[in-house]
């Protein structure tokens, strides 16, 4: 699908829930793609791209960067604390702040830097013990947590589970956001964007019906 069939989709979306045109960020998830599609993508002139490892990214962007000027980008996917000094060099945007330790380790260094990206908090508001997120019930103290060490926390972020119906965990997200003041919240995917937008969502992730099915034999 293409690019311009995503936005139009994404547009009537926005209409549809009652919302202003270009409210919702559509973030382009370039992970494991073929660098031609990428490519396909910022020269339709797509700049907000997504990206699930810091490595992928760091051979990949700087040199794109250089040949079409700047892209905001967005890490979406788990960030180790030995990555963060180069998820700092790389990523505008993390969305998956999940845990103590990565909060501390990442106080120190942008006060150091004097500088911060934008922040989400990922919550695993499905409990499951394989993915990443603080639970819902420690939600407000880690958004506390992380205010009390000056971290600029503007929203919050879901990857629902893949056998559940998704606008349960958008509208349990939202709920979370709105009582602790989050005005941003990064949920949707390519299966389910137009209902996280009925339901408040001003970030989308979007991958394979933009690019196409991923094939991780062949990505570079």
């Amino acid at each position: 699908m293409s690019l311009a069939e995503i936005q139009q989709r994404l547009n009537k979306a926005e209409t549809d829930a009652g919302r202003a045109p270009g409210s919702v960020t559509l973030i382009a998830v370039s992970k494991v793609q073929p660098i031609a599609r990428v490519r396909a993508v910022l020269d339709a002139g797509h700049r907000v791209f997504g990206e699930n490892r810091v490595q992928e990214a760091a051979g990949k962007w700087p040199a794109l960067r250089e040949e079409y000027g700047p892209v905001q980008l967005h890490l979406i996917g788990p960030l180790q604390t030995n990555k963060l000094k180069q998820a700092l060099d790389l990523f505008d945007v993390f969305h998956t702040l999940d845990r103590p330790k990565l909060g501390r380790k990442l106080a120190d260094a942008v006060q150091a830097r004097g500088s911060c990206p934008e922040l989400f908090i990922q919550v695993n508001t499905g409990e499951e013990p394989q993915k990443a997120g603080v639970l819902p019930t420690q939600a407000d103290d880690f958004i506390a947590a992380c205010r009390a060490m000056d971290l600029p926390v503007s929203g919050l972020m879901v990857i629902p589970p893949v056998d559940e119906e998704p606008s349960l965990h958008f509208a349990l997200l939202r709920k979370i956001a709105e009582r602790n003041g989050l005005t941003r919240l990064s949920m949707g995917m390519s299966s389910d964007f137009e209902r996280a937008v009925a339901l408040g969502a001003t970030h989308v992730r979007v991958g394979s019906a933009l690019f196409g099915a991923r094939d991780y034999g062949k990505a570079g």
